[in-house]
């Protein structure tokens, strides 16, 4: 993601391929992209934006938790 400063981020394309992180197992993954998604918006000043990643964060935390979790 280089350079993100005015970089238009395709919030819903990136959700998609988290969820396929998801589906897989690989929350590592899942994570990372969203974190880095979280960043842009961050770096963008784009609230709206950081509020969907934050919201995409939860869910694969949740997911994470409903198939480790005791």
């Amino acid at each position: 993601m280089g350079n993100v400063r005015g970089l238009n981020l395709d919030i819903e394309s990136e959700a998609k391929e988290i969820q396929r992180f998801v589906q897989e197992g690989n929350y590592h993954a899942a994570c990372n992209i969203a974190l880095s998604g979280l960043n842009v918006c961050r770096k963008n000043d784009d609230q709206a934006g950081i509020d969907q990643f934050i919201n995409i964060i939860k869910g694969v935390v949740d997911s994470l938790a409903d198939e480790f979790g005791g």
